[in-house]
């Protein structure tokens, strides 16, 4: 008898294998046509491109296969290339956004490996230059993000006339990166006015920095976007909205959770490092706006010290737990999360791609990492 029964979830997962393969095989291809280019400038402006190509190698590909299903979802070809290139193009600008990010937090490693500006300022150290390596560091990191988001433009454009100005996908392409910009800059703004500013607005400020920052470009706007390219209709790109939206906050939630409670060795990140850096997330504002006066006192002093000991990060954990911050937030994930699924039991695709959505949407909310 045959073992191998076709099946939603196999025939997804066969081809999901294969939309990597290809989208690998796009991101190879194109990075070496720019080492020609930069080999023409000079042997020593490699080292950007270095950068670049080992940031964007790794990663879970969440954004590239969102965008790929919203493609097969409208009815776009098997491995069309208009998806392949427009999954390479969102790889880059994600590669953007993280190196970028880890200049702006101070951030040492990314994915259990250096950060892009700590790779450098390493090589400037190694090498014993002049000046000041950290400045170097940051000052070459802002380029290669630069890069990036210069790389990610060119491969979009070459998805041809779906990807055209006045197009639903370029303009999508073009909101996404604008919303990112906004948001980050809300981050930085929040960070810099304090954490006892408005506490009672706290919740509400964390949740559109995590609905603009991070969670429309992480899912909304690439599901929407392949779905645009391949022509779907407007009630079509509204449910993958209603689903990818809650998807995305629910996705962006778990990080700021695993950011103070996860695993370093999963996570590949320093335990309590975005208490240490600052960061004004959505368990922090719920932290602010639960734990009364002397849950803020304590988020103001201890919230961004670089020096804070792990006996600091303990105390602000169990200042989050007690206050009800992390169940608060964890509710928060099931209601975004049970909004996702709903809406994709709902959503009129073919099985194979809600299979592929479904596997997708699971491990977004589950991961350890």
């Amino acid at each position: 008898m045959p073992t191998d029964i076709p099946s939603p979830e196999g025939d997804a997962a066969r081809e999901q294998a294969s939309y990597r393969e290809h989208l690998g095989a796009e991101l190879d291809a194109f990075l070496s046509e720019q080492q020609a280019v930069l080999q023409e400038v000079s042997m020593e402006s490699l080292p950007l491109l270095d950068a670049v190509s080992a940031l964007a190698q790794g990663g879970k590909r969440l954004r590239a296969l969102l965008n790929y299903w919203g493609w097969r979802g409208a009815g776009g070809a098997e491995l069309g290339l208009p998806a392949v290139r427009s999954g390479v193009a969102l790889e880059l600008f994600q590669s953007a956004a993280l190196i970028h990010d880890d200049i702006i937090d101070r951030s040492d490693t990314r994915r259990g490996g250096p950060s892009v500006h700590r790779r450098f300022s390493t090589a400037h150290s190694d090498a014993s230059w002049h000046l000041d390596g950290t400045h170097f560091g940051s000052s070459a990191a802002i380029l290669a993000g630069d890069l990036c988001l210069s790389l990610s433009e060119e491969m979009f454009a070459a998805v041809g006339a779906q990807a055209a100005h006045g197009t639903p996908a370029r303009r999508i392409f073009n909101r996404m990166r604008t919303e990112v910009m906004a948001g980050q800059y809300l981050d930085i703004l929040e960070e810099v006015v304090g954490p006892t500013h408005e506490p009672e607005r706290a919740v509400v400020r964390a949740r559109n920095i995590l609905r603009y920052k991070s969670a429309k470009y992480t899912t909304e706007h690439p599901l929407t976007l392949g779905g645009a390219l391949a022509g779907a209709t407007t009630e079509l790109l509204d449910w993958y909205s209603r689903f990818a939206l809650p998807l995305g906050e629910a996705f962006q939630l778990r990080d700021d959770v695993l950011g103070v409670f996860g695993d370093p060795a999963q996570t590949g990140k320093p335990a309590g490092d975005d208490l240490r850096e600052g960061k004004r997330t959505v368990l922090v504002a719920y932290t602010l706006a639960l734990g009364g006066p002397s849950a803020q006192e304590a988020v103001a002093s201890g919230l961004g010290r670089e020096d804070l000991d792990d006996d600091g990060v303990a105390r602000l954990r169990t200042l989050m737990e007690d206050s009800g911050a992390l169940a608060a937030t964890e509710t928060l994930i099931e209601g975004h999360t049970h909004a996702a699924f709903d809406a994709l039991d709902q959503m009129p695709v073919d099985d194979v791609t809600r299979a592929a959505l479904r596997s997708l949407a699971h491990a977004a909310v589950t991961r350890t990492a």
